[in-house]
């Protein structure tokens, strides 16, 4: 179990908000937070505390005004701390590997493989041919919908017609180095992990060798990291972003990463 910092970026800044409230109409979010230092800052900041396997996200679609403002804070983070962080938002086979050039590690994929309900696997070949498989992480954010985890799409909103459960986990492995995934009914409310979730991961990679998932979604105590490591079979990463101090909320940042070190 590791801790894996993150940096959203959402307008041209460095944010933490309410994941199931983000919006492509007016480029809209619910705030927790609007750091007043940049990604730069971040990514030197996890870099000087020696912690890999970060994610930065482009919270903007190339559709929107604030895009270029959003993504030249991605590229100067990625500088800052070579072969650190991954990245994701809006990444396809066409634009993955000028963001390895740029010095991420792994790209993250959702909607470019996600689509129209189903996986499209011509696109994850594709991605998969483009970067190699130990440069792909997939993003499995998701939501729940008639008591099961479905994988959701473009920034969140749409549900796709797949569940997060182990024969996709299983068929995905093949082709990507990790899983990245959103517990989009909690991210940003502080309020708590999502349980049944984290325990069915867990039993996963509990089984499977050399599995690697990253959680993310209300972590908002020490107790929830402790929970996280008991549920996940001490498998499961987490990402931990608003209850940080480090972005306004209440758990220390060196504590945090004292706690995980310890472990």
């Amino acid at each position: 179990m590791e801790f894996r910092p993150c940096i959203d970026i959402h307008n041209g800044q460095v944010k933490q908000i309410v994941g199931s409230s983000l919006m492509d109409k007016g480029d809209h979010a619910r705030e927790n937070f609007v750091a007043s230092k940049d990604a730069e800052y971040y990514a030197n900041l996890y870099q000087k505390n020696g912690i890999k396997g970060g994610h930065i996200i482009l919270l903007n679609p190339v559709s929107s005004p604030y895009y270029e403002a959003t993504r030249k804070q991605a590229i100067q983070a990625l500088a800052a701390y070579p072969c650190g962080l991954q990245i994701g938002g809006g990444v396809t086979a066409e634009n993955a590997s000028a963001y390895l050039e740029a010095g991420a590690s792994h790209v993250i994929v959702t909607s470019y493989v996600f689509q129209n309900g189903e996986i499209n696997m011509a696109h994850l070949d594709k991605i998969c041919h483009a970067v190699g498989k130990e440069h792909l992480v997939l993003d499995l954010s998701c939501r729940i919908k008639n008591g099961q985890y479905y994988i959701v799409t473009d920034r969140w909103q749409k549900f796709a017609d797949v569940s997060v459960e182990d024969s996709t986990l299983d068929l995905l492995r093949g082709y990507c180095d990790e899983f990245l995934i959103h517990a989009v009914d909690v991210e940003g409310k502080s309020q708590g992990i999502e349980q049944p979730l984290i325990r069915q991961l867990g039993e996963w990679c509990n089984t499977r060798d050399n599995a690697v998932i990253t959680y993310a979604g209300g972590v908002h105590s020490y107790e929830d990291i402790e929970l996280l490591r008991e549920l996940g079979h001490g498998k499961i990463n987490v990402t931990i972003g608003s209850a940080l101090d480090i972005f306004g909320g209440k758990l220390a940042f060196e504590e945090v990463i004292k706690r995980m070190k310890a472990s």
